[in-house]
């Protein structure tokens, strides 16, 4: 049950995706009143599926939501690598009750817009939580004493404090950073949802499968219970465009993909309209606090997408931050303890996130070395990821 409110003026979010969510409902479970600033008419969730680790089940138990997040989910067997040139598998390791029993929670994907529903929902259910749209952040004021926000319109809003939720091109974080556009990876990745009556019956797996390829690879897998099917097909270019939601070029991504086997051929032709976006991160930080101002999520520490933890380092930036503040005498005190419990943690998936990204596109002898490299892989090299406890 949430603590008697502690302080008058709420503590203002900017962004309302998963993190800005997740952050308000953790704060909120610790008796903060929150204030959440979404820029856009609606809160929704842009984008598809999403893997969903140990480790973000761990953090969404803390604040109760971990049953929630299961529902509408799709529980793989298996996770397997495939040769996207010959179309042999090169390994598989088992998922279900096998990841449950070693890790304490299992492995599921999902759609974003249903991970985003989870927390929505949760915030709609507090008292604690206020969730406001077209509340686009511009800039800030901290005297102090209390931090106002100043909105695109004009408006000026007041608060304990602020908090960045506004992803890779954060507002917050160029005004108390300053470093600078994202660092553009060469890499885009492209997306789509099948109905599953769309896909062939020979090509619909229930595993997760990712075929590697040479400065390529595709994923795909279930989402929704197996009512959908989604596709992820990345490529090295050098195209640029900010934001999540451009239309692809189907003609670009089918000249990439020329080279590899039937099966993804096939796959990638079920598909007439892809989404697609540039992948870019930032060099890792050690500190991305001032004042009364902080940063959460991709906005602290962006990062590509191979490891499928961007959501998982967020919801667990949500719970250390909320204890922080929890335990510390002063809003100054817990934003400059968070980013110390945070870094090394985040900044060993930001890097680690970039050196796979290269394993999966491998080519020639760096192809043939991977292979035998992960014929026998197991759990081993995931325990420092999915074994940990948010502080």
């Amino acid at each position: 049950m949430p603590q008697p409110q502690r302080e008058d003026l709420p503590i203002l979010i900017a962004g309302g995706g998963i993190g800005g969510l997740a952050a308000a409902y953790a704060l909120s479970s610790k008796g903060f009143p929150v204030r959440v600033l979404e820029q856009s008419g609606e809160f929704r969730e842009i984008g598809a599926g999403i893997q969903l680790a140990p480790n973000i089940f761990a953090a969404a138990k803390r604040i109760g939501l971990n049953d929630a997040l299961l529902a509408d989910a799709w529980q793989p067997p298996a996770m397997e690598m495939r040769c996207a040139l010959s179309g042999e598998r090169v390994t598989q390791i088992p998922l279900a009750d096998a990841m449950t029993k070693r890790f304490g929670q299992p492995y599921a994907v999902s759609h974003r817009a249903d991970i985003h529903a989870v927390f929505l929902n949760a915030c709609q259910g507090s008292n604690l939580v206020t969730l406001e749209t077209h509340q686009r952040l511009e800039d800030f004021e901290d005297d102090g004493e209390t931090v106002t926000a100043i909105m695109h319109d004009g408006g000026r809003i007041k608060g304990r404090a602020l908090i960045g939720c506004d992803g890779m091109w954060s507002k917050t974080r160029e005004k108390i950073i300053g470093d600078g556009a994202p660092r553009v990876s060469g890499h885009i990745a492209y997306r789509a949802v099948l109905k599953r009556d769309e896909v062939p019956e020979d090509l619909w797996h229930p595993n997760v499968v990712l075929w590697a390829g040479p400065r390529t690879h595709l994923v795909h897998y279930p989402l929704r219970r197996g009512e959908l099917y989604n596709l992820v097909a990345v490529f090295h270019s050098n195209r640029y465009e900010e934001g999540w939601n451009s239309f692809g070029d189907p003609a670009e991504l089918h000249e990439r993909f020329a080279g590899t086997c039937a099966d993804v051929k096939l796959m990638l032709g079920k598909i007439s309209e892809w989404r697609m976006w540039v992948l870019c991160d930032r060099e890792p930080i050690k500190a991305w606090s001032k004042g009364r101002v902080t940063l959460l999520g991709d906005a602290a520490h962006p990062m590509l997408q191979y490891l499928a933890q961007g959501a998982g380092m967020a919801m667990e930036d949500a719970l250390c931050l909320a204890r922080c503040l929890d335990d510390s005498d002063s809003v100054e005190d817990a934003f400059r303890a968070y980013p110390l419990k945070r870094f090394l943690r985040t900044g060993r998936v930001q890097l680690t996130a970039r050196l796979y990204g290269e394993f999966y596109h491998a080519d020639g002898t760096r192809r043939e070395i991977r292979n035998e490299c992960v014929k026998n892989i197991g759990y081993g090299g995931l325990a420092w990821l999915y074994d940990h406890e948010v502080d």
